[in-house]
């Protein structure tokens, strides 16, 4: 046979190879990590967020090693992760909104328990891109939720004053709210329209002053000056009111100090006593006895007496302001009734010589009211002129000064015979 007609041996069939056992699954150690935190948009320190960021492999079986490395896909913590096949996601296999995807087990994070926000408006979240299928359709595929971080104010952070900004806002707009709500409960349960209208009409005027071209409302006028003191001439000339029937209670107030006697003459010491009740001034009445007597044209002309006002002690008469009841009683001790005229006295029985309080305060019709100086006069010179001894004398020339001894508040016409007021025992002087 020749050479290339010999036939080799057939060779053996090839003995499958035996495939070895699969090894159970150990899982390596977990590296030794800190307690992870949220930080801002509540991403984990070292953990890329899902969606459109690049993935860094590490070696030694970290988060994103590398396809071959031998490790686990996303080993975090000790949990085993699949990873992710590259088929793309197809019509009818979509995952619900919220639910993990296979072989990525969904993990709670522990988060560190924030303040409590201020409230902040959140805009809605992006809405993720459309998904690219296999038959060439675009299908919206929900992305993973993304927590919104609390506001956390940092010391100096714009964002912190913002919020203490929107706070204060809030805060002043709801205390401003409660303020009307509280005035218009209480102007309801209050007297109803009376306090409505009062309100209606002060807004009308605010918007009346407030309004262009309005008046400026005047200013408050200044507080009158007070009224200058009057003066003893003033005073004297003033007519002041009074009941004629007044009867007072009976008791009396010595006008308290002294007034020394001028002159020379006889020294004749009177004390002077008020009715309680009369409303008159008593010091006025004090002083226009001590003037009228020591006059020169009254009792002490030419020096022959001088008068001394005394409080108490030692006097020769009480000059007496009462009214015209208690007048009429200590006139009538004496003897004397002065209730027809309703006119004053001396008392000659007592030590009091009686003004009557009306006859002082009104005068009289045969002087009238612009003569009160004048009859307040007559009235203190007549009566003393009694306690000194005089009696009554009526005026005998016709057009003369009336004696001043004469009833000058009854009339100035006795006999038929008309005189003229007259107030002083010495008038010519």
């Amino acid at each position: 046979m020749g050479r290339h007609s010999r036939k080799d041996p057939a060779p053996a069939p090839a003995r499958p190879r035996p495939v070895p056992a699969p090894q159970p699954y150990e899982e390596p150690p977990a590296p030794y990590r800190p307690e992870p935190t949220v930080t801002h948009q509540g991403y984990v320190p070292g953990e890329a967020p899902a969606g459109g960021h690049p993935q860094h492999h590490e070696s030694g079986g970290a988060w994103g090693a590398g396809p071959g490395s031998g490790s686990v896909y996303g080993d975090w913590r000790g949990v085993p992760r699949t990873p992710r096949g590259s088929t793309a996601v197809l019509d009818g296999d979509t995952p619900a909104f919220g639910t993990p995807a296979v072989g990525f087990p969904q993990v709670t994070l522990p988060a560190t328990p924030a303040p409590t926000p201020a409230p902040v408006s959140v805009p809605p979240a992006a809405s993720a891109p459309d998904a690219v299928t296999s038959t060439g359709s675009h299908r919206r595929v929900p992305g993973p939720r993304r927590p919104v971080d609390p506001v956390v104010e940092e010391p100096g952070s714009s964002r912190g004053r913002t919020a203490r900004t929107y706070t204060g806002m809030a805060a002043v707009a709801v205390a401003a709210v409660l303020a009307v709500a509280v005035a218009v409960q209480m102007t309801s349960d209050g007297d109803g329209g009376g306090a409505r209208q009062g309100a209606l009409a002060a807004a009308g005027q605010d918007q009346a002053a407030a309004a262009p071209g309005a008046a400026t409302p005047a200013a408050p006028a200044a507080a009158p000056a007070p009224a200058p003191e009057l003066t003893y001439e003033q005073q004297m000339a003033q007519q002041l009111p009074i009941d004629a029937k007044l009867a007072g209670p009976g008791t009396f107030d010595t006008v308290p100090g002294m007034a020394k006697a001028p002159g020379k003459g006889k020294l004749v010491r009177y004390r002077v006593d008020v009715e309680q009740g009369l409303g008159l001034d008593p010091q006025l009445f004090a002083e226009a006895v001590h003037r009228t007597l020591n006059d020169p044209r009254s009792w002490a002309h030419g020096g022959a007496m001088t008068f001394e006002r005394v409080p108490g002690g030692e006097a020769d008469f009480v000059i007496t302001l009462a009214s015209p009841g208690t007048t009429g009683t200590w006139c009538a001790k004496s003897g004397l009734d002065t209730t027809i005229d309703n006119v004053s006295c001396d008392s000659a029985s007592t030590d009091r010589v009686m003004i009557n309080a009306f006859r002082w305060a009104q005068g009289s019709s045969t002087y009238g009211p612009d003569q009160m100086v004048a009859y307040r006069q007559m009235l203190i010179n007549h009566e003393v002129g009694h306690r000194l001894g005089h009696g009554h004398v009526s005026c005998r020339t016709p057009g003369a000064l009336a004696p001043i001894m004469q009833q000058q508040t009854k009339s100035l016409d006795i006999d038929g015979i008309q005189c003229k007021p007259n107030p002083w025992v010495y008038p010519g002087n």
